[in-house]
């Protein structure tokens, strides 16, 4: 089965190590039989239909789902196109974000602030610890969505549109060394400090990353009509 990865951002450029966000994903999902292809829509790359790939995801962005960009209109219409051809599809953060905006939910910079690092989140009543990075949230879900996961902090944490797509506010592909960089990155001076430490302090705490990549396969692989 291919993955198509709609790459809506790049990491910073000192953590360029592990390869853009299209490799993140891939290591993720690694043993269960994808193949991957990833298109750099953050800079006008586009696939040329929904067909080019069984599946799709989309990455998360340091952008805004409601910032003014030539690339994101085009995204939407992208979305849309794939959910009419029950194309399954994926979004992580600002996936998540955009899928919601594009299916007619809001998207806007959450005035209570950030999440970020392990964050836990009720998942159809299961306890789920995932690394968050986030202050844009869906604030009005899509009328179709159904909520998947949430917490206190953040309502609409995840989303399920039918058997076609699901998206998820945190970030399964991230690691602690991922969050770490980030930390001393792009972190410093726009996160509170007592956020960053918070963060900083639960590093070693083990998250269920991998279960979540199990689930997202399974999304992926499951009969649908």
């Amino acid at each position: 089965m291919k993955i198509g990865i709609l790459m809506t951002g790049h990491p910073p450029d000192t953590m360029m190590d592990g390869g853009l966000y299209d490799q993140y994903f891939a290591r993720l999902l690694e043993g269960y039989g994808f193949t991957f292809k990833g298109w750099a829509v953050v800079d006008g790359v586009f696939p040329d239909s929904v067909q080019e790939a069984d599946g799709w995801l989309i990455t998360g962005s340091k952008h805004g789902a409601y910032e003014d960009h030539a690339w994101i209109p085009p995204l939407e219409d992208f979305i849309r196109a794939a959910f009419d051809a029950k194309r399954p599809m994926i979004g992580i953060c600002f996936g998540h974000q955009i899928i919601a905006q594009a299916m007619g939910g809001r998207v806007e910079k959450f005035g209570d602030g950030w999440a970020i690092g392990r964050t836990e989140y009720d998942m159809d009543g299961t306890t789920c610890a995932i690394n968050a990075w986030h202050q844009d949230q869906v604030v009005e879900k899509p009328d179709m969505a159904v909520v998947s996961a949430s917490n206190a902090f953040c309502a609409h944490a995840g989303l399920l549109y039918g058997d076609v797509m699901w998206t998820l506010q945190p970030h399964p592909e991230y690691g602690s060394d991922f969050i770490q960089g980030l930390i001393d990155t792009r972190g410093k001076g726009v996160v509170p400090d007592a956020l960053l430490e918070q963060a900083r302090a639960q590093l070693e705490r083990p998250t269920d990353r991998l279960a979540v990549a199990k689930a997202m396969a399974a999304f992926f692989k499951k009969e649908r009509a």
